[in-house]
């Protein structure tokens, strides 16, 4: 699912990066302030050796990958922090359509909780 690297990241050296760490991303706060949660659930920290020094990454995924699992990844000589793993996984759709859906539903249900509370007395 990751998008083809770009010209210069296509010749940057490959490494394999490793698991350290696969949390569950509860999302509640961004179910309750946009109506609707993302569908990325899995926030997965990961280290790879390159340059000399190892880097460190996190990214989102809809599954869980295992602690201690090995992905390919490229990464920039001249600065081994970035990779096209991390680039990959910052791109995000358009929310556009999901907020709009989560504020009509939010108006929708107060209307309807204040049309039940006017119909108590």
């Amino acid at each position: 699912m990751n998008p083809e690297p770009t010209t210069n990241e296509a010749t940057w050296p490959e490494a394999f990066a490793t698991v350290t760490a696969c949390k569950y991303d509860f999302g509640a706060g961004r179910a309750l302030a946009f109506g609707i949660p993302t569908s990325k659930h899995f926030r997965i920290s990961y280290n790879y050796f390159a340059g000399g020094e190892l880097h460190t990454g996190e990214f989102t995924s809809a599954r869980a990958i295992p602690q201690g699992t090995l992905f390919p990844i490229r990464y920039n000589p001249d600065a081994p922090h970035q990779n096209t793993h991390a680039a990959a996984s910052t791109t995000q759709g358009t929310r556009g359509p999901r907020l709009a859906i989560g504020i009509i539903g939010s108006i929708i249900l107060s209307l309807a909780w204040f049309a039940v509370l006017r119909g108590c007395h």
